[in-house]
């Protein structure tokens, strides 16, 4: 992967990105999600924001080597704190990371979210605790996506700040209220690996001298759950 040549997963999450977007992409390692909708005439302003050194030195590296310095700023901070007010930033991406990790850069500085920019976010685990922030912050899904590569299943999640909060059911958390209604491959194959694994840790539980039953209702009524909600995308 290189400026030119993006993974699948950061192309479809710059896909998402709007002409014209001022972007702040927090946790950018290389600065290629910037640089590459810099290159491609998408964005004309652009932040890289690393916590990391490493990282950020991949960064600075990366927009010299475009000469790309007076549109993508390398920013070595922390999360959020990357974004100055003058940056007039409207929109975000934190990719590639946990679901409460993202949830977490968020909540720390909402401070910088007060110009409500458009969010999207690439979920690789606990998407649900991600979507309970959105519905708690009066951010509205507008967008979800799922796709695989290199053996991890991604999630992309837009969102766009709205007056009224979005109403979501326990399903529409668990699994996205778009996602769950469009079942791709990559959907499928996510929740019927977790309908996997839970069997496995049941058939565990079950054979121990003292099952932990509220733990073993759990696992069950979730699988009942998965079931019923693939099967729903099948009818």
């Amino acid at each position: 992967m290189d400026t030119y040549h993006l993974s699948k997963r950061l192309a479809k999450a710059a896909a998402y990105v709007p002409q014209g977007a001022r972007l702040a992409d927090i946790g950018s390692d290389h600065a290629y999600l910037p640089a590459n909708l810099a290159i491609n005439h998408i964005i004309d302003y652009g932040v890289a924001g690393e916590v990391v050194k490493g990282p950020y030195e991949n960064a600075v590296h990366e927009i010299q080597r475009e000469h790309l310095e007076g549109k993508i700023f390398p920013r070595f901070a922390d999360g959020l704190k990357a974004i100055e007010d003058d940056d007039q930033i409207d929109t975000i991406t934190i990719c590639g990371m946990g679901g409460t990790l993202i949830r977490n850069i968020l909540e720390k500085d909402k401070s910088k979210l007060q110009n409500h920019p458009l969010l999207i976010l690439q979920p690789n685990v606990g998407s649900n605790v991600l979507r309970q922030w959105l519905q708690a912050n009066h951010y509205q899904i507008t967008h979800e996506d799922i796709l695989e590569e290199d053996d991890h299943i991604y999630e992309i999640i837009v969102a766009k700040y709205a007056n009224q909060p979005m109403q979501l059911s326990s399903e529409d958390l668990f699994f996205g209220p778009i996602l769950r209604k469009h079942q791709n491959n990559a959907f499928l194959k996510k929740w019927e690996k977790e309908i996997e694994k839970n069997e496995k840790a049941i058939n565990q539980m079950q054979k121990a001298t003292n099952p932990p039953t509220q733990r073993l209702a759990q696992l069950k009524t979730e699988n009942e759950l998965i079931r019923g909600v693939l099967a729903n995308g099948k009818s």
